[in-house]
Order: C-alpha cells, then sequence, then structure tokens
C-alpha cells in the first residue's frame, strides 16, 4: 500500500497540503510528544522552554522572554511547556496559551494566543490571539490581565 501524498499543481507550483513551516511544527510537536513519554506526565518542561526562547531572534526572544515573566507571574499554577515548538502555558497538561515568535511562520508580528481551555468569553465573540511587535508597560499589564482571566 503506498503512502505517497497527493500533489496537485496550482499556476505551476505543487502543494501537498502543508507548508515547509507547518510540517516543520509537527514534526516538533511528534518529539514532544514522544520526549514527555519518556519524561513521565510530572517532567519539569520550562528549561525546554527557556532553551526554544533563546533560539529566537533577538527581537522574538526580547518579546518571548518578557511574556514568559508576566503570564508566570500572573498565573504561577500553569506549567511552561513546548508545544508545536513554541512556548506555551498549561493547566492539567491542557494549553491555555501560547507564543508563536514571527519568525515561526515567517510573519511580520509574533503572536500570543489563547486556546479553548482559556476562560476569556465574553459575549458571542470574543479575540483568543493577539499580534505584538513589542511589550510596553501597558500591553504587559493587559496581558497580565487576560492570563489571570484566562486561568479563573
Amino acid at each position: 500500500m503506498s503512502t505517497k501524498t497527493k500533489t496537485t499543481t496550482v499556476t505551476g507550483a505543487k502543494y501537498d497540503g502543508f507548508t515547509d513551516d507547518e510540517r516543520s511544527a509537527m514534526k516538533e510537536r511528534a518529539k514532544e510528544l514522544k520526549s514527555a513519554a519518556r519524561r513521565g506526565a510530572k517532567a519539569d518542561t520550562e528549561g525546554d522552554v527557556l532553551a526554544k526562547i533563546a533560539e529566537m531572534s533577538a527581537s522574538d526572544r526580547a518579546i518571548a522572554e518578557r511574556l514568559h515573566a508576566v503570564i508566570k507571574a500572573s498565573a504561577p499554577g500553569l506549567t511552561a511547556k513546548l508545544w508545536y515548538g513554541m512556548p506555551a502555558y498549561a493547566r492539567d497538561g491542557k494549553v491555555v496559551c501560547f507564543f508563536q515568535s514571527a519568525a515561526k511562520f515567517k510573519t511580520r508580528y509574533a503572536v500570543l494566543g489563547f486556546s479553548d481551555e482559556a476562560n476569556l468569553d465574553d459575549g458571542v465573540m470574543w479575540p483568543t490571539y493577539f499580534a505584538l511587535t513589542e511589550l510596553t508597560a501597558d500591553s504587559e499589564a493587559r496581558i497580565a490581565a487576560l492570563v489571570k482571566q484566562a486561568v479563573s
């Protein structure tokens, strides 16, 4: 039985459903799951997150380091872990929020995202992703409030 990926041609370019960056993120996630299985569920993964942050470009690293500090101070009960190669913060093993560097998918801004585990509900529509180009005292205060609400 063949497991070849079906490829189609669109304007002369081959496309198989995922970009190289997306495939890379999936491979990182598979490694994370294997590593977690070897370590056990209670393993401390903050060192992995800090190492991933240290690998980032200077601008992404500056945001990620401050964001990590704000999240840990605002919700000390969250566990830092890697999620698809991104720093993420989980409660009971489920990701509540994460940081996506601008370089991750070659975008013009980094992203702070919240999963459906976050208690951010506000009527019938509310934001769950926030573009970050830098962190200021005001944006850090807003992020701290969002994280506190997310874990409430």
